[in-house]
């Protein structure tokens, strides 16, 4: 008996959401939301020696990327944000993170795939299939912002992501 009413307890569990942030009000809403967003990524990422400051480098457009310097993580680690010009090469010898604003997609792939196996972070503002190969992959609605995760460059790379983020992202994959 038990067994037969399995199906229909699996039908009827509720679908898992992603954790989504709402966007304040003002004129930097989405910049400020961006920056606690990736604030929120870096609290959960563990490099392989700790890190007082976290070098974070802003390449493509970023669009929303304003606010970044204003980033203060939890630990009491400052974000430094700094641009790096999409054809430099060595982006894991100056960068700690890696955030990615809309650029030509081979382009794009290039870069993080020159941070695989690497310690960094990676996160594109302009993905929102994730398909790029970022770790992290910002997702924008007019009212809110959330995330996807792909667990495959997660485990190419040489951070560890806190596993409570799973449960956060939107269908993590």
């Amino acid at each position: 008996m038990l067994l037969l009413l399995t199906p229909t307890a699996l039908l009827s569990a509720p679908a898992i959401q992603p954790v989504m942030m709402p966007l304040g009000p003002g004129p930097d809403a989405v910049a400020d939301s961006t920056a606690r967003m990736v604030g929120a990524i870096l609290d959960y990422t563990r490099w392989p020696a700790p890190r007082t400051m976290v070098r974070l480098c802003l390449t493509g457009a970023p669009r929303h990327a304003g606010r970044m310097g204003d980033i203060i993580l939890s630990n009491g680690a400052r974000v430094a944000a700094s641009s790096l010009d999409e054809a430099q090469e060595g982006a894991s010898d100056r960068c700690d993170a890696l955030y990615i604003g809309p650029m030509n997609g081979a382009a794009m792939r290039r870069l993080i795939a020159g941070a695989g196996g690497q310690p960094v972070v990676t996160i594109a503002e302009d993905d929102p299939t994730c398909r790029s190969g970022a770790m992290f992959c910002l997702l924008y609605t007019p009212q809110s912002l959330s995330f996807q995760l792909s667990i495959d460059a997660v485990s190419r790379s040489a951070v560890r992501i806190d596993p409570r983020v799973l449960r956060l992202s939107k269908g993590g994959y």
